[in-house]
């Protein structure tokens, strides 16, 4: 059966994707079965590795919880602060004014060209000597600043391509019924552009979360990943299920991130679906006469 997108497989077709699969699938099984014949001889799944993570709570108080509590408030206060920062910027990029817009897009390019590594070790270059922070906490600051700097800049292309994917139409109308440029990007634009953009962004949240873990190899901060290679080492470098299981938490942290996304872009469109409302002229001026503080009269038509 054809459809637009393409056309039905014939007989030929349909036996060399058979053909296809099973080979795939018998390579599958055989990497599966190399890689698990080589854990066995190297002893790495023998239970007395995998103990400690199902019967005890040592390693989990001592290395894991700590470990992930630091990898959530670095990702926490880097999505907060790279957010607001990279809208105001994204918007700043797409304004009239050439004294803002130039200094926007000359910020958002440095940064965006700038491995966030980069950025963290400059942070804690800064931090260290131009500021009274603890050493404690200086990790966690420049790995913070990185984050951000980074981020926000890849946030703001984002939110300047979701708002420049709106059809032109939207602006002109909205214009046309008189709405001032910041009521224009408030009521009409960011509201539609969100939804389109969200996918983004919640992209760009899940490399926030990962991207915590350079703090750990290169500035010694306690994330989890760091904490997995220092757990690792105490019982007897049992390397294999200590990094599975962080990679099993990282999986299931980016896996709710993104499903919490998929259903704000659900019910965000739903909503969208379900409103007819339009802004009439009696509307703007309503707007107007209540961001100027007071009644505003039009004549009637």
């Amino acid at each position: 059966m054809s459809s637009v997108l393409y056309d039905a497989q014939g007989p030929r077709a349909k036996r060399r994707n058979i053909v296809f699969t099973v080979v795939f699938l018998v390579a599958l099984a055989a990497a599966l079965w190399w890689v698990i014949d080589k854990l066995v001889e190297k002893d790495q799944l023998e239970w007395a590795k995998w103990e400690m993570f199902f019967t005890g709570t040592e390693a989990w108080s001592t290395y894991i919880w700590p470990g992930l509590e630091n990898t959530l408030k670095a990702a926490v206060l880097a999505v907060i602060i790279a957010l607001p920062l990279g809208a105001v910027l994204g918007i700043a990029r797409l304004s009239d004014h050439v004294w803002v817009r130039v200094p926007a897009a000359i910020v958002v390019e440095f940064f965006r060209s700038i491995p966030v590594l980069v950025l963290m070790i400059f942070g804690l270059a800064l931090f260290s000597e131009y500021t009274s922070v603890s050493s404690d906490d200086r990790p966690l600051y420049a790995v913070v600043t990185g984050l951000v700097l980074y981020n926000a800049s890849v946030l703001a292309e984002i939110v300047r391509a979701g708002i420049l994917s709106l059809p032109k139409g939207q602006s002109e109308a909205a214009m046309a019924i008189g709405l001032r440029k910041n009521q224009l990007m408030r009521l009409v634009l960011l509201p539609q552009a969100v939804t389109a953009m969200l996918p983004a962004i919640v992209s760009q949240l899940v490399v926030i979360v990962k991207d915590t873990a350079l703090g750990g190899a290169v500035l010694t901060f306690g994330e989890l990943l760091a904490s997995a290679n220092t757990m690792s080492a105490y019982y007897g470098a049992n390397t294999i299920a200590s990094f599975t299981i962080v990679a099993l938490i990282f999986i299931a942290l980016n896996f709710a991130l993104t499903t919490f996304a998929s259903w704000l872009e659900a019910r965000l469109r739903r909503s969208k679906r379900s409103t007819g409302a339009v802004l009439g002229v009696e509307d703007v001026d309503d707007i107007n006469a209540a961001e100027v503080g007071g009644p505003h009269k039009t004549d009637g038509v």
